[in-house]
């Protein structure tokens, strides 16, 4: 396939974001204090779907400042053995979503958990005092230690410790995957859980902030652009805040393998802003670049990439599942 002319420039180019020299400590230190307060174990009760060959458990676990975060943990229903995980983190806004949605990850042989984000979806996981309203980018920008995303990362931390505890997980098989808001917290999740063997990134959100506010057309972003228009003196100290919390500094950081795509027509989340994460990416990592694709970067085909990265970085036989499909039977 030819390459897009587009592609060198994004290749060659570099976010001007700094990191701050106390990033690390700054997040070390949070994860501390969220696991000082987070001892309990998760919760997982089984739900009545219909469905007849996945197993869908409603699971609470601690998270930041051992606030209760609820999340989905989908099974394949015939298996055996200690199962490979897939910890997923969801769009702007979407919350959990219900429970027999987005069933490609167990159905597929994975313990699939998706977690609910913190005052987004249908609000099973409030913000605390901030309630559930839109606006989650803006939300305590005055300073890194209340800044929402501060919360939601470590939430994002957590719940792969709570993965790892699940009966018929195996705990050294995890890997953190999503898409744009979901993405940038699985990049995020990636340098601060133990345990991750892989990142899967799809047009991945909160990456190279400053550029993301002049290059963005529509979506979150704006929010900040806005309110920025408004309130012109905000914008140096919310700035300074980003720091903490953009991807292209965890991914200076990174020692977790990590799988990228891009849609090169994305105004959502630019090409220049992922591949700022990209090319700043310090563990081993790879780019599917889709040339005439927006914010749904390959859509189905990513998920089929990451099917295929998820069988090399977890292992081929992920579901140990005990009966082929039919479809398999009717193959072979």
């Amino acid at each position: 396939m030819t390459a897009d002319p587009r592609e060198a420039a994004l290749h060659a180019y570099r976010s001007t974001q700094d990191l701050p020299d106390d990033f690390a400590a700054f997040w070390r230190d949070t994860l501390a204090e969220a696991r000082a307060a987070s001892a309990e174990a998760p919760v997982a009760h089984p739900v009545t779907t219909p469905l007849d060959a996945i197993d869908v458990l409603d699971v609470t676990f601690p998270g930041f400042a051992g606030d209760p975060v609820r999340a989905w943990l989908r099974l394949p229903r015939h298996r055996s053995g200690p199962l490979p995980a897939v910890v997923h983190f969801t769009g702007y806004g979407a919350g959990r979503g219900h429970a027999i949605d987005d069933l490609t990850w167990s159905a597929a042989g994975y313990a699939h958990l998706v977690m609910d984000t913190r005052g987004q979806g249908d609000g099973s996981t409030p913000d605390g005092p901030w309630g559930d309203s839109t606006g989650y980018v803006t939300r305590g920008l005055a300073d890194p230690a209340g800044y929402y995303y501060r919360r939601v990362f470590t939430d994002a931390a957590l719940a792969v410790d709570a993965v790892r505890r699940l009966p018929g997980v195996d705990p050294d098989r995890v890997a953190v995957l999503g898409n744009s808001q979901g993405a940038g917290i699985a990049l995020a999740a990636g340098y601060l859980a133990d345990g991750v063997r892989a990142v899967l990134a799809q047009a991945p959100f909160l990456a190279d902030l400053p550029g993301a506010l002049t290059l963005a057309a529509q979506g979150p972003y704006r929010e900040l652009a806005d309110l920025f228009a408004r309130d012109r003196p905000r914008r140096e100290r919310a700035l300074a805040t980003l720091r903490y919390v953009d991807v292209v500094n965890f991914a200076r950081l990174a020692h977790v393998p990590a799988w990228f795509s891009c849609g090169l027509d994305d105004d959502i989340t630019p090409p220049q802003t992922v591949f700022a994460a990209h090319n700043e990416y310090a563990a081993p990592h790879d780019i599917a670049v889709w040339p005439a694709n927006g914010h749904d970067a390959g859509g189905s085909l990513d998920r089929q990439g990451a099917l295929d990265v998820l069988g090399r970085m977890l292992g081929a036989d992920a579901g140990h599942l005990t009966h082929p499909s039919p479809l398999i039977e009717e193959e072979s």
